[in-house]
C-alpha cells in the first residue's frame, strides 16, 4: 500500500476537511482544552479557535457547566489575528442558555433575586445575571410605595412574569413574592364572586367618575377573605342626581355594595350601591297620585323651569310656563306643589306651584 507523502494526501486518507473560517460566521466545534482563562476548541481549521478575554468573561457562567470532549457551536470574531490566532465568541451560546433560565423561571414561578439599576416614571431597572429587565410600578408591593427611589442597589426578590428574548423584554413582579398570598386569595375570590353578590367593602378611592371599593369576599369556610377592588360609577352611588361622589363618601367609610358585572381579565368588579335599595320610580303613581299635594324643595333652577326634589332620587319639574314672571324661587326654599303628570318609564314628574292666594271673593 502506497504512503501518503503530501498534505493533500494526509487530509484524504484521514477524511478530513480543513475549513477557512469567516469572521461572524456560526461554526461547529470540539473543546480539547479547558483553562481559567481560556477555552480551545477544534473547529477543524488550519489552527485551533480560542475563547479568550472578554469573550471568555462574558460567557464565564456558561462555560463553568462545558467539559473537554463536548461539542459546542462557536461565533468567529477575527479568523486570524496578531497570533495566528482563531478567536471565538459564545457569547450567542452563554445569552440564548440565560433567556432560557429566564423562561423556565416564568414555567415554574422560581423566585429570583435582582439588583436595581435606576427608577424611571414607569417602574425600576434592574439586572440579573448580566441582563436587564424591569418591574413595573404596578407590579411592586405596598411596603414599596413611595420607595422605588432608595432601592437602587439593594436586591430585590422577584417572581418572572414576561419573557420575549427577540424583542429583549424581560419583566419581573415584586408583589407576587411580598404578596403572594394576599393575590392567591384575591385570585381565589375573583373565582367565587358573581353579579348580584352582596359584600361589604371600604372606600379605596374618590374619584370624579365614581368611587372605588374594596370588597371583601369570602373564600372558604375558615373565614378568610379576599380583597378584589372595584369601582362603583357615579351613576350607581344613588337613585337621586350625584354631582360628585365625594359628597357622599369619603376614604375609609365602610358600606355594603352589590356586584353588576365581573371583569376577570381586569380583576376589577362593577359595583352599585343605589340597587340595594329599591328604585323610588317603581311605586311613584301610588304614592304621589297625580292631583295630591305633596312639600318639596327647590333643588335647582333651570333655564326652562324649578326642579323640586319630593324624596330621594325623585325630583319633578315646575316648568316656566307653570310660574308667574314675578315669583321667584330660590334653592333650598321648601314649597307645596301639586303633582300634574308623571311618566314613570322616563322618571319624569310634573309639577305646579300651589298657589297660596285667597280667592277674589273670599271674606
Amino acid at each position: 500500500m502506497a504512503q501518503a507523502t503530501t498534505m493533500a494526501d494526509l487530509l484524504a486518507a484521514n477524511k478530513l476537511k480543513i475549513v477557512t473560517p469567516k469572521a461572524d460566521s456560526q461554526v461547529e466545534g470540539v473543546i480539547v482544552a479547558k483553562t481559567p482563562k481560556s477555552l480551545v476548541v477544534d473547529i477543524n481549521a488550519k489552527t485551533e479557535g480560542i475563547i479568550v478575554g472578554k469573550e471568555f468573561d462574558l460567557a464565564r457562567d456558561y462555560i463553568a457547566k462545558l467539559e473537554v470532549g463536548q461539542k459546542i457551536s462557536v461565533a468567529v470574531v477575527d479568523n486570524e489575528n496578531n497570533k495566528n490566532q482563531i478567536l471565538l465568541s459564545l457569547r450567542q451560546a452563554a445569552n440564548k442558555q440565560k433567556w432560557d433560565y429566564f423562561y423556565k423561571a416564568l414555567e415554574t414561578g422560581e423566585v429570583l433575586e435582582v439588583k436595581g439599576v435606576e427608577t424611571n416614571k414607569g417602574g425600576l431597572i434592574v439586572l440579573i445575571n448580566g441582563i436587564r429587565g424591569f418591574i413595573p410600578s404596578s407590579q411592586f408591593g405596598k411596603m414599596y410605595l413611595g420607595k422605588l427611589n432608595r432601592v437602587r442597589g439593594e436586591m430585590i426578590k422577584v417572581k418572572t412574569i414576561e419573557v420575549e428574548h427577540d424583542k429583549n423584554r424581560l419583566i419581573f413582579s415584586e408583589k407576587f413574592v411580598s404578596e403572594e398570598k394576599e393575590l392567591a386569595q384575591r385570585n381565589a375570590a375573583m373565582n367565587a364572586v358573581k353579579p348580584g353578590d352582596i359584600y361589604n367593602g371600604v372606600v379605596s378611592g374618590v374619584m370624579p367618575f365614581g368611587v372605588f371599593i374594596t370588597a371583601e369576599v369570602p373564600i372558604n369556610d375558615k373565614g378568610e377573605i379576599g380583597l378584589v377592588e372595584g369601582l362603583v360609577h357615579i351613576s350607581e352611588i344613588s337613585w337621586e342626581k350625584v354631582t360628585h361622589p365625594g359628597n357622599y363618601y369619603k376614604l375609609g367609610d365602610k358600606l355594603k355594595v352589590k356586584v353588576l358585572d365581573v371583569d376577570p381579565e381586569n380583576e376589577k368588579l362593577n359595583l352599585s350601591i343605589k340597587q340595594l335599595t329599591d328604585d323610588p320610580w317603581l311605586t311613584i303613581e301610588e304614592r304621589y297620585p297625580v292631583g295630591s299635594v305633596v312639600t318639596g324643595t327647590v333643588s335647582r333652577i333651570e333655564q326652562f323651569g324649578v326642579f323640586v326634589n319630593v324624596e330621594s332620587g325623585v325630583d319633578g319639574l315646575i316648568h316656566n310656563s307653570k310660574l308667574d314672571s314675578d315669583q321667584k324661587l330660590r334653592r333650598g326654599e321648601t314649597i307645596s306643589v301639586n303633582v300634574e303628570n308623571i311618566d314613570k318609564d322616563n322618571k319624569r314628574m310634573s309639577l305646579t306651584l300651589v298657589s297660596n292666594e285667597l280667592p277674589v271673593n273670599y271674606k
